[in-house]
């Protein structure tokens, strides 16, 4: 027996004879008195026997009964409550968040006071058992705003816990007892997550990069059914892109863009960290199962290289999850606008292997009618799919392989005089048609480490373009013509970098690699009536192909370092070396007569050159809430050669090479909820690159020229109560050329604005989601554009109205939505050869949408 239950044992002997005290025959008591006092002193004698008994088989420490440690309480057993029977659990959503009702047949339940653990509020209720029915405990995972989930647990013989999972932070919970039931008033916590990006290759809150951008999260691009580029530029400052047919697909950040398509990008795009080139008809039609867009503005040449002085598109797909997920979507609309939507998401095996999938279709008819062959004349198709696959072996491994695949199939683009009334109504001689088939894949491994970081990403985009059109665009047949393009392109980047836990001195080093292949292939029809407006023998075939092997190499790194905890000074630096080769021929075919030289042909034509990319960046925070900072970069976008002109003098577009100078503040408010920002910039741009029209109207020829912008953007992202979101945006942009003459016909355009480049952007949109009920209005007004150089066509200040509403239950919503509420037309692209044609914007669309989610 051990040592306590010894002295336990003693000091209960003790007890009882000071209790009981002995009994002798000469005091023993008679009659009536000795018989009451005799069973008096059997009945404590059993008690004290009882109690002996007890103290010696000592409750083991895991038992939940307590021991007695007097003989009062001893003695007062009988004399407790019966614990009150927990009989049901009811969950109803409040205004404030969400109430848990527990239910008694009785009542009597108290009311204690709550604690916190982490993000968990937890309430313990004394004098309670479960009794629900099948004997089991409440569990409730469904998460509600800012609840991660509810249990109803036994915590011991007579305490049942209530613990309440915040998201992030625990929540506020109020507790009162009312008749039979005890409620649980639950308010989730108010403070926002922090959105995280990888804008500078690294994870970080998007609040401390010292870069004007703009987010747009998961959540919000299924709210506001964010699904192409053009979607996303309608929601973020400085951002332009062209909102009508994919064949012309030009996109503006602070001005700078890429309608002079015929030579490289001003925006670098990324998808999972495959590169897009060309993307004015390169890019996929759909954009689904997204996790974020980041929108840089501005040169980021130090980490991303060539072709992203105007600014950076990251586009990022979701990754897999660890629990089983099955979503599915669908739209039915006007002119037979049809989408279905599909992913679904598990682990392979537990805790190493995952996959996700997914999928989505959508389609609509033309808004165009060609009276001359009746049929409907811009339809547009995408069909695309996605496999993702993660592994990781350990903790510091991550092995991401990403693939997609998918076509657009458009109709041409539509083009009637500006001047026409009815802008949907054409004729053409055929109706022409826009393929585009991408095949990409990319590999990524990261190591993670305590004291370094490593990450190597491989990537492939495969696009095959086939474009056949009217090139008059007119019911006269002159031209018909008809462009193949395949495109490979191949990277390679290795990256060295500090780990996520460095925080004074943070560090990235690293090396890029990337070969494309470009072949184009034209083909153009002269009618006889086109031969003798051309000055050509006879009809015939004009082929026109180009071939380029482009070479980059790239070495950069950059440095973060804190003299002082408030001061943050940023280095960059980026060595870069490109090539570019090219091999051309124009020819002209002619009945009986084969193919005829029409212009010089390059075999192997080689250009090359190299760049220095320095970017240097100062940031200071005045609070845990304020942040200011100013950068100054250099951006470039490489030169290239003209494979369309037959003017050797008009080969060569010089490298386009900009300094740009930002000044911005950034700060978050009321625990996240409110969120500010401003940034100012300006930049001047030597030897812009430019595309012009030949005698023909043809674009087809390219020159350089000066350029300056200015500007700033103003952001706002608000949550003042729960389930009401506002968020706001505004840029104004001034881009000019500072120095650029037409070297054809001598005229100045100095001083005039850039094309597909609005003065103002403004988005601004407001939703409220609560108790099912789901509403959401989105706005987008663009200022003044101009579509040529000489800004004499142009497209005056318009907005869009976007509207959606609807009901969520659980697990699915049922949504009515109209885009372009107003059914505003405005032009997307125009020309003069030589009377003006333009193409217009999309019609009003509303139709039906259903979502769901297991």
């Amino acid at each position: 027996m051990h040592q306590r239950q010894l002295g336990l044992l003693t000091l209960a002997g003790a007890l009882v004879c000071l209790t009981i005290q002995p009994v002798n025959a000469e005091s023993e008591p008679t009659g009536t008195e000795g018989l009451a006092q005799s069973s008096e002193i059997n009945r404590i004698r059993d008690r004290s026997e009882t109690f002996a008994t007890a103290i010696t088989e000592i409750p083991r420490v895991k038992d939940r009964q307590r021991a007695f440690t007097t003989v009062r309480e001893w003695l007062a057993q009988d004399a407790r409550p019966k614990p009150i029977q927990i009989t049901g659990v009811r969950l109803n959503p409040t205004e404030q968040g969400l109430a848990v009702i527990l239910e008694t047949v009785d009542g009597g339940l108290s009311a204690p006071a709550p604690t916190t653990d982490g993000n968990k509020t937890i309430v313990e209720i004394s004098n309670a058992v479960l009794a629900l029915p099948g004997g089991q405990e409440f569990q409730s995972s469904d998460s509600e705003d800012g609840i991660a989930s509810v249990s109803v647990t036994q915590l011991n013989d007579t305490t049942v816990r209530v613990t309440v999972t915040g998201t992030e932070k625990a929540a506020t919970v109020q507790v009162r007892s009312s008749g039979r039931s005890l409620t649980l008033s639950i308010t989730p916590s108010l403070e926002e997550e922090e959105i995280v990006v990888t804008a500078q290759k690294r994870p970080e809150p998007a609040q401390n990069v010292p870069i004007s951008l703009t987010v747009i999260p998961r959540q919000t691009l299924e709210d506001a059914d964010i699904n192409s580029v053009r979607r996303v530029a309608a929601n973020v400052p400085n951002f332009f892109a062209t909102l009508g047919q994919r064949a012309f697909n030009f996109q503006t950040i602070r001005g700078i863009g890429n309608s002079n398509y015929l030579v490289r990008d001003a925006i670098g795009f990324y998808i999972d960290g495959v590169s897009y080139e060309n993307v004015h008809q390169y890019l996929p039609g759909e954009l689904f199962d997204l996790e974020r867009v980041e929108v840089l503005r501005g040169p980021q040449g130090t980490l991303y290289g060539r072709s992203s002085q105007a600014g950076v598109v990251n586009i990022i797909s979701r990754a897999p999850t660890k629990i089983p997920e099955f979503q599915i979507g669908g739209v039915y609309g006007n002119y037979n606008q049809r989408r279905v939507n599909l992913s679904v998401s598990d682990e392979l095996v537990k805790d190493q292997l995952a996959f996700r999938l997914s999928g989505s279709y959508n389609a609509r008819d033309g808004f165009t009618r060609d009276t001359l062959l009746g049929e409907n004349a811009d339809a547009q198709s995408s069909l695309f799919g996605r496999a993702n696959f993660v592994w990781t072996p350990s903790k510091e491994w991550n092995i991401s392989f990403n693939g997609n695949v998918g076509s657009n199939q458009d109709g041409d683009a539509t083009f009637v005089l500006l001047s026409q009334r009815d802008p949907f109504k054409v004729q053409r001689n055929i109706p022409g048609s826009l393929d585009v088939a991408i095949n990409t894949q990319s590999l990524r491994i990261a190591y993670e480490g305590a004291a370094v970081n490593v990450i190597a990403t491989t990537a492939r985009n495969r696009t095959d373009l086939t474009y056949i059109s009217d090139i008059d665009y007119s019911p006269i047949d002159l031209l018909r013509g008809e462009s193949v393009q395949p495109s490979t392109i191949w990277s390679q980047e290795i990256r060295i970098q500090s780990p996520a836990t460095a925080d004074r001195f943070r560090w990235v080093v690293g090396g890029y690699y990337q070969s494309r292949s470009l072949d184009i292939r034209s083909k153009t029809f002269y009618t006889p009536l086109a031969a003798s407006l051309f000055g050509l023998p006879d009809s015939g075939f004009g082929r026109l192909t180009g071939l380029y092997d482009q070479t980059t190499f790239a070495g950069f790194g950059q440095i973060d370092f804190k003299p002082i905890e408030p001061l943050t000074l940023t280095a960059g630096l980026r060595y870069e070396t490109f090539g570019d080769r090219l091999s051309r021929s124009n020819t002209f075919e002619l009945p009986g007569l084969g193919e005829v030289p029409v212009g010089p042909s390059l075999n192997n034509s080689q250009i090359n050159g190299d760049i220095v990319l320095p970017r240097f960046a100062v940031q200071y925070r005045f609070s845990p809430a304020v942040m200011a900072y100013g950068s100054v970069a250099r951006g470039y976008k490489p030169g290239s050669q003209n494979y369309a002109s037959d003017d050797l003098t008009q080969l060569l577009a010089r490298p386009e090479k900009a300094w740009s100078y930002e000044l911005g503040v950034k700060s978050n408010w009321f625990n996240n909820r409110l969120t500010a920002s401003v940034a100012v910039f300006w930049s001047d741009i030597d030897d812009y690159q430019l595309l012009l029209p030949d005698e023909f109207g043809f674009a087809s020829v390219t020159t350089n020229g000066g350029v300056r912008t200015r500007g700033f953007e103003l952001e706002l992202a608000a949550k003042p109560f729960q389930g009401f979101e506002v968020v706001a945006g505004f840029g104004y942009t001034n881009a000019k050329f500072t120095q650029y003459r037409n070297p054809f016909t001598g005229v100045s355009f100095s001083g005039n604005r850039l094309t597909y480049a609005p003065d103002y952007t403004l988005n601004l949109g407001v939703q409220y989601r609560n108790s099912g009920f789901f509403g959401r209005v989105d706005l987008q007004g663009l200022g003044t554009y101009f579509f040529d150089d000489a800004n004499t066509i142009k497209q005056s200040p318009f907005a869009l109205i976007n509207a959606r509403i609807g009901y969520e239950w659980k697990n699915v919503g049922i949504y009515f939505y109209v885009d372009n509420l107003f059914n505003q037309e405005y032009v997307t692209a125009a020309f003069r050869p030589p009377e003006t044609l333009a193409s217009f914007g999309d019609s009003r669309i509303f139709g039906f949408q259903v979502r769901a989610k297991f």
